[in-house]
């Protein structure tokens, strides 16, 4: 990855645990710059957990992580969000319309929203303008997931992190959220990093994909390691024997 790659992330000999419990274990390896990199494996495997060190919410035991090359820490807590965006499966949403929920990115930074630019940002989406002034709890899930996302752009993030966003959805929103993605990937050269227990959507959505077990990385390549893993490990985990 790295060869044809300059790394959007990177991770050096990162360790993690809560309540001395390792959660992960000298974490070594990079995220591609404009690519999608795809995060499987069983439950509790450490990914959430990966994903939050990657902007912030929560630091490392040990070992140093980089963003854009500069290590993490050395950001300002504003300045990393802006660059690093999350959207996860629940979509939380605040009471109130549309325009409420894709204004709080900027609220939090005491500035305001205009109507003009929400309206462009659902376009973006695939939501009409007059979905701003909806309310939010009339929405479907596939629409409040779309509203999350476009929140997430508010910003215009070099980096997207995404938490299982389809995995409550019913496939034909699915689908949307994934050519959504894709769309944004190929106009914008967002980088993702994107948690998913659905190894197909892995395969199929991802470029670069990493295999995760028990808190360390098992396997990493082009996701088409998912048809012909060399690891035992991961073998038996794609053929459903591994949970």
């Amino acid at each position: 990855m790295t060869k044809r790659y300059k790394p959007a992330v990177h991770f050096q000999h990162v360790d993690y645990s809560v309540d001395e419990l390792p959660i992960l274990k000298n974490i070594t390896g990079s995220f591609p710059e404009g690519r999608i990199t795809t995060l499987v494996g069983p439950s509790g495997a450490g990914k959430s957990t990966l994903l939050k060190l990657c902007n912030g919410l929560i630091s490392p035991d040990s070992g140093e992580i980089y963003i854009k090359d500069k290590e993490i820490s050395s950001y300002q807590p504003v300045e990393l969000r802006r660059n690093v965006g999350m959207a996860l499966q629940s979509a939380p949403m605040v009471s109130g319309t549309v325009l409420t929920n894709l204004a709080l990115p900027l609220a939090l930074q005491g500035k305001q929203l205009p109507e003009k630019e929400a309206a462009d940002l659902l376009d973006h989406v695939g939501l009409e303008a007059d979905y701003v002034h909806r309310n939010i709890r009339d929405l479907s899930g596939g629409q409040r997931q779309k509203v999350s996302i476009a929140r997430t752009l508010v910003n215009r993030p070099q980096i997207l992190l995404l938490d299982e966003i389809t995995s409550a959805l019913d496939r034909t929103s699915q689908q949307e959220i994934e050519e959504l993605i894709l769309k944004i990937n190929r106009k914008h050269g967002t980088t993702m990093i994107w948690i998913t227990h659905n190894l197909e959507q892995a395969l199929t959505i991802g470029h670069y994909t990493w295999v995760m077990m028990e808190g360390e990385v098992i396997e990493t390549g082009e996701s088409d390691l998912l048809k012909s893993p060399v690891n035992e490990k991961v073998k038996r985990f794609v053929k459903g024997e591994a949970q």
